[in-house]
């Protein structure tokens, strides 16, 4: 791949989008950066002959016009984990990349991945994946060449399983025994360059390694030296904690906890890919 294709990255300063980035320069690739806060780019990065920078906030389509001009491929991991400056996910996750959308179609630009979730077709009633699945609708509708990436899981989102870990106890819902194979930020960048050039219309995709969550726990545990301790928390107790927090909390605060409650209650295993395991994640962490 060679700086002929021109790409515009939304998201660059996320957890998924800095290895977009990184893996379109290593590629040679003239990438397009919209950023709302150009000091949390890399230091130096903006100096590289085929970035553009373009500061612009995806939530105002006003600050959006022409951004697309001679502009191939559209990639975006737009999206909210942590609801804050008074944005809904239906304002970004929905919203803003239709903004994006819509400059590329005026652009003509020829192709647009997406980043949504695994199975986010199966938690429509969720927040979040309404917000998501309310754009793809739009993208596939669009007329562009498009892509659909599903991960299910970054390896960054185990970070609270080896936190816990240090502390010495990991709690994990029902038996544990429910199966994920979460994928690292850098193998999934691979993936979501790769479909530049491929014809797949949606990409499921995990990590190479399928964990129970007990498993999970215990590979944290044995990377910060310490005797596996998991404590069970009953499925009930996950329902009640789901109504309680509706109850108590704000939209904003609901969401992540609304998500992250569904989806650790069930098996969310994709194909396979990728080469980073989590133990080496986990060890890198214990080094930090």
């Amino acid at each position: 791949m060679d700086s002929d294709r021109k790409v515009l990255l939304a998201g660059a300063t996320g957890y998924l989008g800095s290895y977009i980035l990184a893996e379109l320069i290593n590629r040679n690739c003239f990438v397009k950066t919209v950023v709302r806060n150009t000091d949390k780019l890399p230091k130096g990065i903006s100096d590289l002959p085929l970035l553009q920078v373009k500061t612009a906030e995806v939530t105002k389509p006003e600050t959006l016009s022409g951004i697309c001009d001679n502009i191939d491929t559209v990639i975006s991991t737009i999206g909210i984990t942590k609801q804050r400056d008074g944005l809904t996910y239906q304002d970004v996750d929905y919203q803003a990349n239709l903004n994006l959308l819509n400059e590329a179609k005026k652009a003509g630009v020829r192709k647009f991945i997406y980043v949504a979730v695994l199975n986010g077709e199966q938690f429509s009633d969720l927040k979040i994946c309404q917000a998501k699945e309310a754009f793809v609708k739009e993208l596939m509708a669009s007329g562009l060449e498009y892509c659909i990436v599903r991960p299910n899981g970054f390896f960054s989102d185990m970070t609270e399983v080896f936190k816990m870990a240090q502390r010495g106890k990991v709690y994990v819902f029902g038996n544990g025994e429910q199966k994920a194979n979460p994928i690292h930020g850098a193998d999934l960048a691979k993936a979501c360059v790769d479909q530049m050039e491929s014809t797949d219309k949606e990409l499921e995709i995990g990590g190479p390694e399928t964990f129970t969550h007990n498993e999970i726990a215990h590979l944290a545990f044995k990377a910060v030296g310490k005797k596996t301790r998991i404590t069970h928390v009953p499925d009930w107790a996950r329902k009640l904690s789901l109504k309680l927090s509706k109850l108590v909390m704000s939209k904003s605060q609901f969401g992540p906890i609304e998500f992250f409650l569904n989806v650790m209650a069930l098996d969310m295993v994709a194909p396979a890919y990728g080469t980073q395991t989590l133990e080496a994640f986990f060890e890198d962490l214990n080094r930090q």
